[in-house]
């Protein structure tokens, strides 16, 4: 036996874990917007922005972090983030999000410059950001079995996008991934065969219609 022409297997392909949009949902509504007595907390209309942020532009937390208020473009919904690799690319928002940053920004009397700050006034941090969602999982863990974080996130933006026909190579312009065997290998793998034939149907429009296809030949 020649060893040389034997290959390891491959590795598995990793599951690519995200929320369902009643996941989603469930998620979002748990988190404590008001005080018992009906007060606004900013912390927590803070964190929502930011989840909703996350959710609609698939961005990395950290990219999410750096953004400043005056960085992001209302009118156009959108804004310029730099990501792994010094990459320079830009990131959209939706309505949904953009509404939720505004009611953020809203309860804000400050002049500081980061878009998602602490009760200090100072730009938030991972680890603060990581504590917020271990609260909120808390409330929704045993109903939904989904451990929420900011990358779980990033999956399901694409994953939503994948759904919807989305191509994947605008699909890797979108969360900024340097190759796209990257963005295929965490994602081709979670069609499934009703969602390709959607988009099979979607996307084929190409055929020869009958009257113009080529005939053949008269048999003499």
């Amino acid at each position: 036996m020649n060893v040389e022409l034997i290959r390891a297997p491959g590795a598995p392909r990793r599951q690519v874990v995200y929320l369902t949009p009643d996941e989603y949902s469930e998620f979002v509504e748990a988190i404590p917007l008001y005080t018992g007595f009906g007060r606004q907390r900013r912390s927590q209309f803070c964190f929502r922005a930011l989840v909703e942020t996350l959710a609609a532009t698939g961005m990395r937390i950290s990219e999410a972090l750096s953004l400043n208020v005056d960085s992001i473009d209302l009118s156009k919904g959108e804004t310029v983030v730099i990501g792994k690799g010094n990459k320079q690319r830009t990131v959209f928002f939706t309505e949904r999000a953009l509404t939720w940053i505004k009611r953020y920004l809203a309860l804000r009397s400050d002049g500081n410059e980061p878009l998602f700050t602490g009760g200090n006034g100072r730009r938030l941090l991972v680890t603060s950001v990581h504590a917020m969602f271990e609260r909120t999982n808390a409330r929704v863990l045993a109903r939904t079995g989904k451990r929420v974080t900011p990358h779980i996130l990033r999956h399901t933006a694409a994953t939503n996008l994948l759904q919807r026909g989305c191509p994947i190579g605008h699909i890797k312009e979108i969360l900024g991934h340097q190759n796209l065997e990257t963005t295929c290998r965490f994602y081709l793998g979670q069609l499934t065969k009703a969602e390709v034939r959607k988009a099979f149907d979607a996307y084929m429009h190409y055929e020869v219609p009958m009257s113009e296809a080529p005939q053949p030949p008269a048999v003499r």
